[in-house]
């Protein structure tokens, strides 16, 4: 099943010791590439974390933003250095002594002297760790969900697209047969008119015809294309998503395409080889899209 490599997840979740916010944001990116917002107190974590994604997620850039929140203020790192809360007070008191100033004191001027914040040294513990990659997991949940259905609505695009080229691959196998006897025929005609008085070897003429015919021969190009466009529509039905191998069976695709429009003779079989191009075209810039 295709996925989206843009999808957006997130989960909240608390125990008796914390509370978790977790947001994800996945765009494009030709490999997997997870950045993490950590809380300090995190990052020795981060590489668990990063695998937790890794196992999970095949490509994207994705953007991970965690919080978490302690229940308990003496867990918390804003935690507040009472002593020199109490110095502070004592001194703005002998301030407004010495000045004769008697402005009140308010919250802000607290707030804005980080030296009143001890910044308590936090480690978190094993099982808050893991309530905290399982919350990950839930968020990583929620982005596979939108990925999936992103990538259902891509996968019906290009089934649609598929299928129109395998029609035109039919109806070129067709009419390809038809155009290898008339330019046989062609070739026979001119040269005949233009060596009117000069002794043909018949048997000669023809074994050369044939072999520049033969040349003008499609068949096996529409036929190998039918056959990459089988191993396109598996991938596409298939249950896991594989942007890169589509990628690479676009390129065959357009490779036999190609081929088919320099070897035909035909403008009507020319013109079809053009618009399979057209549809691979787009196909790929969808393809961008999936993991």
């Amino acid at each position: 099943m295709l996925k989206s490599m843009t999808g957006f997840g997130k989960a909240s979740a608390e125990n008796e010791n914390i509370s978790v916010d977790i947001e994800l944001k996945s765009v494009n990116s030709r490999f997997l590439d997870a950045f993490f917002r950590l809380p300090n107190f995190l990052s020795i974590k981060e590489f668990e974390l990063k695998d937790v994604i890794k196992k999970r997620i095949n490509r994207g850039k994705i953007s991970v933003s965690l919080q978490v929140n302690f229940k308990s203020p003496k867990d918390s790192p804003w935690g507040i250095n009472t002593d020199k809360l109490n110095d502070f007070l004592l001194t703005v008191d002998e301030i407004k002594k010495q000045s004769k100033v008697n402005d009140e004191l308010k919250l802000n001027h607290l707030l804005l002297n980080k030296d009143l914040f001890s910044g308590n040294k936090i480690e978190i513990n094993d099982k808050d760790f893991e309530f905290i990659k399982n919350t990950l997991n839930k968020a990583v949940d929620e982005l596979i969900v939108m990925k999936t259905n992103e990538g259902s609505q891509l996968s019906k695009d290009l089934q649609n697209r598929t299928n129109e080229i395998e029609t035109k691959v039919e109806e070129i196998n067709m009419q390809a047969r038809n155009s290898v006897v008339e330019y046989h025929s062609i070739l026979k005609k001119r040269i005949k008119n233009l060596l009117e008085d000069v002794n043909i070897n018949e048997d000669r003429l023809e074994t050369e015809l044939a072999i520049l015919a033969d040349k003008a021969d499609i068949t096996e190009e529409c036929i190998r294309l039918k056959s990459h466009l089988k191993f396109f529509n598996d991938c596409l039905n298939g249950e896991e998503s594989n942007g890169r191998r589509l990628n690479f069976l676009c390129q065959e695709i357009n490779r036999e395409a190609n081929t088919i429009a320099s070897k035909t003779l035909s403008s009507e079989i020319s013109h079809k080889s053009i618009f399979i191009k057209e549809e691979i075209e787009k196909i790929q810039e969808q393809i961008q899209n999936i993991e």
